[in-house]
């Protein structure tokens, strides 16, 4: 019960036995957990099929209609947290995401990282088969991020993330606003605020192959004005104690605010 990793799902038959497989495939001890929100593909199906194969390893929640990114995985922390993990982990399901990476983020963060990103735009980081738009859409929404909120972290929209429990433990998960791809930024720069430590982890992020993208207009404008509240509520109110999870019985410590960048 140490590592989970989240998969939120919607429409991924294509890819989803193979991530769930590769996964396992890497004999690291992870438990995956799946967030299905009303795939009418079948994509809840496949996973049920693969339960005698991974026995109390490979989870499954459904959840009915489309509810967004964000809370798929707050269903996910929270589950996890009930649950005990230690190490809770973000990653896509359609292989933009490497399944080996997983524990490269697992060391980092065992080795004193509050948070670790799988980062595109760090030393030895990349992306491949995305368009020229896309790549330039990608970098500019980071840049912009880091101007306004002066978070610094390269690579802020990232979704390949490890977190330790004691960070989403010191969150106010309920006090996360975004439900799109703004929710990768705000969870980081909630743990940022509360003062853990991020490490930035080089990957290479791959397009792709199969399936259809859910990136869309409304969550790039999310995107947009949620950096823009983000830094509005930091500069005239407290954000820290909005996002502090004060229901722990247990205090966190907490630290300087720290970014380290690892290299391959």
């Amino acid at each position: 019960m140490e590592k989970l990793v989240i998969i939120p799902t919607y429409n991924e038959k294509e890819n989803i036995s193979f991530i769930i497989d590769a996964v396992f495939q890497l004999n690291q001890q992870f438990h995956v957990l799946i967030i299905d929100d009303g795939s009418p593909d079948g994509t809840a199906a496949i996973v049920k099929s693969l339960f005698s194969k991974y026995p109390d390893q490979l989870f499954l929640e459904e959840r009915k209609g489309k509810s967004g990114l964000g809370t798929a995985y707050i269903h996910g922390f929270r589950w996890a947290l009930q649950k005990g993990y230690q190490f809770i982990f973000e990653m896509d399901a359609d292989f933009s995401h490497n399944p080996a990476d997983l524990q490269r983020l697992y060391e980092a963060c065992k080795n004193g990282a509050g948070v670790a990103v799988g980062s595109r735009y760090v030393k030895n980081g990349a992306v491949e088969n995305w368009p020229t738009n896309r790549i330039a859409l990608s970098k500019g929404a980071s840049l912009y991020t880091r101007i306004i909120t002066w978070m610094p972290v390269k690579d802020p929209t990232a979704g390949f993330v490890c977190y330790r429990r004691e960070v989403l433990e010191a969150i106010n998960l309920s006090g996360i606003n975004f439900v799109g791809y703004a929710f990768q930024i705000e969870m980081k720069f909630a743990a940022w605020k509360l003062g853990f430590k991020i490490t930035e982890v080089p990957i290479t992020f791959k397009d792709r192959k199969l399936g259809d993208s859910k990136m869309n207009k409304g969550i790039i404008k999310e995107g947009v004005l949620g950096v823009l509240k983000l830094r509005w509520i930091s500069l005239f109110k407290d954000y820290h104690s909005n996002v502090k999870n004060t229901y722990l019985n247990n205090a966190v410590s907490v630290v300087e605010p720290e970014v380290v960048l690892e290299s391959k």
